[in-house]
């Protein structure tokens, strides 16, 4: 094969995210705090909502199941003592969330995961000890719902993981939320992914670490493979020295 041939291989392979390419937008942010007029919630807003959704829940002291979908899958914050692949009926993933802080700026709003209605997700189940529960679900709590109202709250649903129903906690999209944004096309996503930054890290580290740990297990979202692809070409394409891009085998 000569040189020629294997950069026209090369380019006929999709792009992949890399570290690399994620690091031309990373930088420094300070976290400046709630923007103006935003609500958050204080300590005993968290201690009542939860107590109210495990009273009007299915829970009984028993170990709790929580499906994850994006960063809970490599950032879950709380110990799992059990991990199982399972299937979400009626929901997907979707960038609809529009962030002012953790990986977005007032100035440069960045856009978050949730479950919107329709269609199905893959994901995994992340199985909380009995014990734990109250404590665990404090930290998630305080994690997942910030601002009031959140942007997505918990509910209870029926995933679907070895043959079996299973009851489980998710964080869905809070559809008439100040902060919801339905209807973006992938370039439009993409677009908010490789500016946006905050103190957590940018919106393109948010997809490569997702991305990376679905294919971990053995999981391949079509909807956000595509986008990884437009967000990689665009960080390819901007001029910054010393990016590698990795192509698929």
């Amino acid at each position: 094969m000569t040189f020629l041939e294997a950069a026209d291989l090369r380019r006929a392979r999709p792009l992949r995210l890399t570290p690399e390419l994620v690091s031309r937008i990373a930088r420094e942010v300070e976290d400046s705090g709630p923007a103006p007029g935003v609500v958050v919630h204080n300590d005993a807003d968290y201690e009542a909502s939860l107590k109210e959704f495990l009273a009007a829940g299915p829970w009984g002291g028993e170990d709790v199941w929580v499906f994850g979908y994006g960063s809970l899958l490599w950032n879950p914050g709380f110990e799992v003592v059990e991990q199982v692949t399972a299937v979400l009926p009626g929901w997907h993933r979707s960038f609809c969330i529009r962030l002012t802080r953790f990986r977005g700026t007032p100035d440069q709003p960045g856009l978050m995961m949730s479950l919107t209605p329709g269609g199905s997700c893959r994901g995994a189940l992340l199985r909380i000890d009995g014990a734990s529960v109250p404590a665990s679900l404090n930290t998630l709590w305080r994690r997942e719902m910030t601002v009031k109202p959140p942007n997505s709250p918990p509910r209870w649903v029926t995933a679907k993981a070895r043959g079996t129903d299973v009851r489980a906690i998710v964080f869905a999209a809070n559809r008439k939320g100040p902060n919801f944004v339905g209807g973006l096309t992938q370039e439009q996503i993409a677009d908010v992914l490789c500016k946006a930054a905050g103190h957590w890290g940018s919106g393109a580290d948010y997809l490569l670490q997702t991305i990376d740990q679905l294919e971990r297990l053995d999981i391949r979202d079509a909807n956000l493979w595509r986008l990884q692809q437009i967000v990689a070409r665009r960080l390819a394409g901007s001029g910054q020295p010393n990016a590698q891009v990795r192509h698929d085998e």
